[in-house]
């Protein structure tokens, strides 16, 4: 007899401005919303408390879109090192009922009780109110737990009410909660996805389940085999251990510029500076990249993405640099304005792994190559030693731009 297992999502409610309101506890009667600065074109809502969400404000539009809905809206700016302290104390909570703790984020985590419930009572829905209750008594913050028998159940779980509220998704209960729910709310369902699944007729999480699955992996691969999984309860996949070193499956860094830049005067230092924080990164964790990755977004948000393949794996800034400015030469042009790039290495193998090969550029030998490696893995020694400005390529500008942001892929910040 297979036993289901108990898995919870906690998800924090509004967790960047709920951790500015534990500083400033005059903030929770007043509309407000972490933004970043208007004046550094950082202008957008990144998380509202609920009376600004009760007066539309939501989280990724302009902060002058949010303040004609709310022209009183209070904004503060964010404080990233107060929320990763909060999410490690956060983390810390929820490893008392268990050690299968998986973060998804900085603000929700997955917690696999089956092996461990019984030692808090059994009942999985008081253990999540439980949760709820020392997260909020201890750190002031309010969480939402999905309770259920898949990660993707237990997630749609905390998403079902908000705030600081307790939902269990179970398999008697499961159709009536969660088949009339769009399919968009199912995670990993992105734009591309919903616009392949809308076009099949498929709008809701019911009709994904009940759709033919080899009809469904003929049009979307492995992905459609995934989703009707997911839809249907039978998502396998496990809640790793807090204690387990973590895949990184990307490393990337972007930039959103003070003023929009074009032209090749002020196109490749910022690049270079990009791809410059990317090798180095890789490099730290052991790792090269097979693929290159750029994301170029204009003024008025147009955003694209673009990509190569390497011919062999690499972490040299050059490298990257190099492919990189042929996609930005070849996908968008140098005059078209450019509000932010990302630069992004994917595909990861470990570095030790790599067999000595013809490097990307057949003109380089292979001890050239190496020389080149050696030489910037000790440009890292003496930024670690001297700062991250001690030593920089010469076609890096002087100063990053302002406006970095968190990296979605490692959760590093740039």
């Amino acid at each position: 007899m297979i036993v289901d297992k108990t898995i919870l999502h906690c998800d924090l409610n509004g967790f960047y401005a709920s951790v500015e309101c534990i500083g400033r506890p005059e903030l929770r009667s007043v509309p407000m919303a972490v933004g970043g600065d208007p004046k550094n074109r950082h202008g957008i809502i990144l998380a509202k408390n609920e009376l600004a969400k009760k007066k539309g404000v939501v989280t990724a539009e302009t902060i002058w879109q949010a303040k004609k809905k709310c022209p009183e809206l209070v904004i503060v700016p964010p404080h990233h090192d107060k929320y990763a302290f909060y999410s490690e104390k956060v983390n810390a909570i929820y490893q008392r009922y268990t050690d299968l703790v998986e973060p998804f984020g900085i603000d929700e985590s997955w917690l696999d009780i089956t092996g461990s419930m019984h030692l808090f009572g059994g009942d999985a829905r008081r253990i999540a109110d439980e949760i709820r209750a020392v997260v909020r008594r201890e750190l002031e913050l309010t969480v939402s737990v999905g309770v259920s028998f898949t990660k993707t159940f237990a997630k749609l779980g905390s998403d079902y009410k908000k705030p600081d509220a307790t939902t269990v998704i179970s398999r008697q209960n499961a159709a009536a909660l969660l088949y009339p729910l769009p399919v968009s709310a199912l995670l990993y369902v992105g734009r591309a996805s919903q616009g392949t699944l809308h076009r099949l007729g498929i709008e809701t999480i019911g009709q994904l389940a009940q759709y033919d699955r080899k009809a469904l992996v003929q049009v979307l691969g492995k992905a459609g085999q995934q989703l009707w999984e997911s839809a249907n309860g039978l998502d396998s996949s496990t809640v790793r251990s807090a204690y387990a070193q973590r895949e990184i499956k990307s490393v990337g860094n972007g930039m959103t510029f003070p003023h929009n830049l074009s032209g090749e005067e002020e196109l490749r230092p910022a690049l270079s500076s990009l791809c410059d924080s990317v090798a180095a990164r890789m490099r730290r964790h052991g790792v090269k990249c097979q693929t290159v990755q750029l994301q170029i977004r204009d003024p008025a948000f147009k955003t694209i993405s673009r990509q190569k393949t390497l011919k062999s794996p690499t972490f040299l800034t050059r490298e990257l640099m190099r492919v990189s400015w042929e996609i930005l030469r070849e996908s968008w042009g140098l005059d078209a304005p450019v509000r932010m790039l990302t630069v992004t290495g994917a595909n990861l193998v470990e570095a030790a792994q790599v067999q000595p090969q013809l490097s990307l550029f057949e003109e380089e030998s292979d001890a050239r190559r190496q020389k080149r490696e050696k030489l910037e893995l000790t440009m890292d020694g003496i930024r670690q030693k001297h700062g991250k400005q001690a030593i920089r390529p010469g076609s890096a500008i002087a100063q990053p731009p302002d406006g970095q942001i968190p990296d979605e892929k490692t959760g590093e910040p740039f």
